[in-house]
Protein backbone atom coordinates (compact mmCIF):
# COMPACT_ATOMS: atom_id res chain seq x y z
CA UNK A 1 0.00 0.00 0.00
CA UNK A 2 2.88 2.52 0.52
CA UNK A 3 4.45 1.71 -2.67
CA UNK A 4 1.30 1.71 -4.43
CA UNK A 5 0.35 5.56 -2.94
CA UNK A 6 4.29 6.82 -3.55
CA UNK A 7 4.86 8.27 -7.22
CA UNK A 8 7.61 6.98 -8.92
CA UNK A 9 8.94 10.47 -9.86
CA UNK A 10 9.29 13.40 -7.76
CA UNK A 11 6.21 15.46 -9.39
CA UNK A 12 7.41 19.15 -10.84
CA UNK A 13 4.91 21.73 -9.35
CA UNK A 14 5.52 25.34 -11.06
CA UNK A 15 6.07 27.51 -8.64
CA UNK A 16 3.21 29.35 -9.37
CA UNK A 17 0.77 26.99 -8.69
CA UNK A 18 2.79 26.10 -5.60
CA UNK A 19 1.88 29.93 -4.44
CA UNK A 20 -1.93 29.14 -4.96
CA UNK A 21 -1.87 26.03 -3.11
CA UNK A 22 -0.32 27.93 0.30
CA UNK A 23 3.11 25.85 -0.32
CA UNK A 24 6.72 26.69 -0.93
CA UNK A 25 8.89 24.22 -2.19
CA UNK A 26 10.28 22.60 0.89
CA UNK A 27 6.88 22.01 1.73
CA UNK A 28 5.89 20.47 -1.22
CA UNK A 29 9.14 18.47 -1.59
CA UNK A 30 8.42 17.00 2.15
CA UNK A 31 4.41 16.14 1.23
CA UNK A 32 4.28 15.04 -2.35
CA UNK A 33 5.57 11.21 -1.06
CA UNK A 34 3.34 10.34 1.75
CA UNK A 35 4.65 7.01 3.31
CA UNK A 36 0.44 6.74 5.44
CA UNK A 37 -2.58 5.14 3.44
CA UNK A 38 -4.28 7.84 2.07
CA UNK A 39 -7.95 7.47 1.03
CA UNK A 40 -9.33 8.46 -2.17
CA UNK A 41 -13.52 8.81 -1.76
CA UNK A 42 -14.56 8.55 -5.22
CA UNK A 43 -18.01 8.11 -4.24
CA UNK A 44 -18.02 10.67 -1.58
CA UNK A 45 -19.14 8.67 1.29
CA UNK A 46 -16.59 10.61 3.68
CA UNK A 47 -17.78 13.98 2.05
CA UNK A 48 -21.27 13.07 3.07
CA UNK A 49 -20.66 11.52 5.72
CA UNK A 50 -18.67 14.60 7.78
CA UNK A 51 -20.20 17.11 5.90
CA UNK A 52 -17.63 18.31 3.17
CA UNK A 53 -18.74 20.30 0.49
CA UNK A 54 -15.18 21.50 -1.03
CA UNK A 55 -11.46 20.67 -0.88
CA UNK A 56 -9.32 21.32 1.42
CA UNK A 57 -11.49 20.82 4.44
CA UNK A 58 -10.61 18.69 7.41
CA UNK A 59 -12.58 17.33 10.31
CA UNK A 60 -10.46 16.95 13.73
CA UNK A 61 -11.32 13.47 15.19
CA UNK A 62 -9.60 12.13 18.41
CA UNK A 63 -8.68 8.78 19.90
CA UNK A 64 -11.78 8.06 21.02
CA UNK A 65 -13.93 8.67 17.56
CA UNK A 66 -15.49 12.30 19.08
CA UNK A 67 -14.96 15.07 16.60
CA UNK A 68 -13.33 17.77 18.53
CA UNK A 69 -13.77 20.38 15.06
CA UNK A 70 -16.64 19.72 12.28
CA UNK A 71 -15.84 20.00 8.74
CA UNK A 72 -14.48 23.42 8.08
CA UNK A 73 -11.61 25.09 5.07
CA UNK A 74 -8.26 23.82 6.43
CA UNK A 75 -6.11 26.68 5.95
CA UNK A 76 -7.01 27.32 2.35
CA UNK A 77 -7.70 30.77 1.97
CA UNK A 78 -9.79 33.03 -1.38
CA UNK A 79 -6.12 34.35 -2.78
CA UNK A 80 -7.04 32.27 -5.27
CA UNK A 81 -9.72 34.35 -6.57
CA UNK A 82 -6.87 37.21 -7.52
CA UNK A 83 -5.00 35.32 -9.48
CA UNK A 84 -3.92 35.71 -13.32
CA UNK A 85 -5.98 32.51 -15.00
CA UNK A 86 -3.74 32.02 -17.71
CA UNK A 87 -0.16 32.12 -15.61
CA UNK A 88 -1.62 31.31 -12.45
CA UNK A 89 -0.01 33.60 -11.32
CA UNK A 90 -0.63 36.08 -8.28
CA UNK A 91 0.83 39.56 -6.26
CA UNK A 92 3.49 38.12 -4.03
CA UNK A 93 0.82 39.45 -0.84
CA UNK A 94 -1.45 37.49 -1.63
CA UNK A 95 0.66 34.67 -2.07
CA UNK A 96 2.09 35.33 0.97
CA UNK A 97 -0.82 35.17 2.58
CA UNK A 98 -2.10 32.29 1.69
CA UNK A 99 0.91 30.43 3.37
CA UNK A 100 0.36 32.65 6.86
CA UNK A 101 -2.98 30.99 6.55
CA UNK A 102 -2.66 27.18 6.15
CA UNK A 103 0.50 27.72 8.28
CA UNK A 104 -1.36 29.10 11.16
CA UNK A 105 -3.93 26.12 10.39
CA UNK A 106 -1.00 23.68 10.78
CA UNK A 107 0.24 25.30 14.04
CA UNK A 108 -3.24 24.79 15.43
CA UNK A 109 -2.99 21.15 14.46
CA UNK A 110 0.20 20.49 16.01
CA UNK A 111 -0.89 22.25 19.02
CA UNK A 112 -3.96 20.03 19.64
CA UNK A 113 -1.92 17.11 18.76
CA UNK A 114 0.60 17.86 21.71
CA UNK A 115 -2.01 18.83 24.03
CA UNK A 116 -5.38 17.00 23.46
CA UNK A 117 -8.17 18.14 24.84
CA UNK A 118 -6.59 21.21 26.74
CA UNK A 119 -5.81 22.78 23.41
CA UNK A 120 -7.67 26.41 22.60
CA UNK A 121 -8.53 24.72 19.47
CA UNK A 122 -10.47 22.04 20.61
CA UNK A 123 -14.37 23.34 20.39
CA UNK A 124 -16.98 22.39 23.30
CA UNK A 125 -20.03 20.32 21.90
CA UNK A 126 -22.09 23.25 22.15
CA UNK A 127 -19.55 24.89 19.93
CA UNK A 128 -19.67 21.65 17.28
CA UNK A 129 -23.42 21.65 17.69
CA UNK A 130 -23.71 25.24 16.23
CA UNK A 131 -21.15 24.92 13.61
CA UNK A 132 -22.85 22.19 11.61
CA UNK A 133 -25.37 21.92 9.35
CA UNK A 134 -27.60 18.97 9.10
CA UNK A 135 -28.25 18.22 5.60
CA UNK A 136 -31.68 19.49 3.97
CA UNK A 137 -34.31 18.14 1.95
CA UNK A 138 -32.92 18.96 -0.72
CA UNK A 139 -29.65 17.88 0.56
CA UNK A 140 -31.25 14.35 0.75
CA UNK A 141 -32.74 14.83 -2.88
CA UNK A 142 -29.10 16.20 -4.48
CA UNK A 143 -26.77 13.45 -3.06
CA UNK A 144 -29.59 10.92 -4.37
CA UNK A 145 -29.36 12.23 -7.77
CA UNK A 146 -25.86 12.74 -7.79
CA UNK A 147 -25.09 9.03 -6.44
CA UNK A 148 -27.55 7.53 -9.50
CA UNK A 149 -25.96 10.24 -12.37
CA UNK A 150 -22.38 8.61 -10.80
CA UNK A 151 -23.25 4.79 -11.27
CA UNK A 152 -24.71 5.48 -14.61
CA UNK A 153 -21.93 7.51 -16.02
CA UNK A 154 -19.55 4.70 -13.92
CA UNK A 155 -21.87 2.16 -16.16
CA UNK A 156 -21.41 4.04 -19.87
CA UNK A 157 -24.45 5.71 -19.64
CA UNK A 158 -22.89 9.34 -19.72
CA UNK A 159 -26.41 10.72 -21.29
CA UNK A 160 -28.97 8.94 -19.25
CA UNK A 161 -26.46 10.19 -16.23
CA UNK A 162 -26.28 14.29 -17.09
CA UNK A 163 -29.93 15.36 -16.43
CA UNK A 164 -29.50 13.33 -12.53
CA UNK A 165 -25.78 15.14 -11.77
CA UNK A 166 -27.09 18.85 -13.34
CA UNK A 167 -30.28 18.23 -10.79
CA UNK A 168 -27.51 17.59 -7.61
CA UNK A 169 -26.09 21.05 -8.48
CA UNK A 170 -29.19 22.48 -9.20
CA UNK A 171 -30.57 21.13 -5.45
CA UNK A 172 -27.39 21.76 -3.67
CA UNK A 173 -25.55 24.80 -5.40
CA UNK A 174 -23.30 24.88 -2.01
CA UNK A 175 -21.61 21.83 -2.42
CA UNK A 176 -18.75 22.11 -4.81
CA UNK A 177 -17.81 18.54 -4.89
CA UNK A 178 -20.96 18.21 -7.33
CA UNK A 179 -20.03 21.48 -9.00
CA UNK A 180 -16.76 20.50 -10.20
CA UNK A 181 -16.82 16.76 -10.42
CA UNK A 182 -20.20 16.50 -12.69
CA UNK A 183 -18.56 19.27 -15.42
CA UNK A 184 -14.41 16.83 -14.81
CA UNK A 185 -17.45 14.03 -15.75
CA UNK A 186 -18.20 15.88 -18.64
CA UNK A 187 -14.53 16.55 -20.06
CA UNK A 188 -11.27 16.01 -17.78
CA UNK A 189 -10.15 19.43 -17.18
CA UNK A 190 -13.38 21.63 -17.17
CA UNK A 191 -13.05 21.47 -13.29
CA UNK A 192 -10.84 23.87 -13.20
CA UNK A 193 -11.86 25.69 -16.18
CA UNK A 194 -14.01 28.63 -17.17
CA UNK A 195 -17.10 27.29 -16.17
CA UNK A 196 -15.92 26.46 -12.71
CA UNK A 197 -13.74 30.22 -12.77
CA UNK A 198 -17.44 31.96 -13.65
CA UNK A 199 -19.42 29.91 -10.94
CA UNK A 200 -16.80 31.51 -8.17
CA UNK A 201 -17.18 34.87 -9.82
CA UNK A 202 -20.42 34.84 -9.47
CA UNK A 203 -20.29 34.61 -6.22
CA UNK A 204 -19.59 38.42 -6.04
CA UNK A 205 -18.86 39.67 -2.15
CA UNK A 206 -19.40 36.08 -0.80
CA UNK A 207 -16.60 33.88 -0.04
CA UNK A 208 -15.48 30.39 -1.81
CA UNK A 209 -14.00 29.43 1.50
CA UNK A 210 -16.11 30.67 4.23
CA UNK A 211 -13.62 31.97 7.14
CA UNK A 212 -12.33 29.63 10.33
CA UNK A 213 -12.94 30.96 13.68
CA UNK A 214 -10.04 28.64 14.87
CA UNK A 215 -9.75 29.57 18.82
CA UNK A 216 -12.75 28.25 21.14
CA UNK A 217 -14.53 30.41 22.91
CA UNK A 218 -15.09 28.65 26.18
CA UNK A 219 -10.88 28.97 26.20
Amino acid sequence: MRDYIRPAQPLQIAPEILDVMGWNAAEYERAAAPTYPNLIDEQHIVAELYNMNNVPMSVWIDEHGRIVRPAEPAGASDGFRTMDRATFKMAKEVADQGRIARKRYVDALRDWVAKGAASEYVLSPDEIRARIQPPSDHDAMATANFRLGQWLFSHGHADAARPYLLKARALSPECWHYFRQTLELEEVGKASGPDFFGAVDALGSRPYYPPVELKSARK
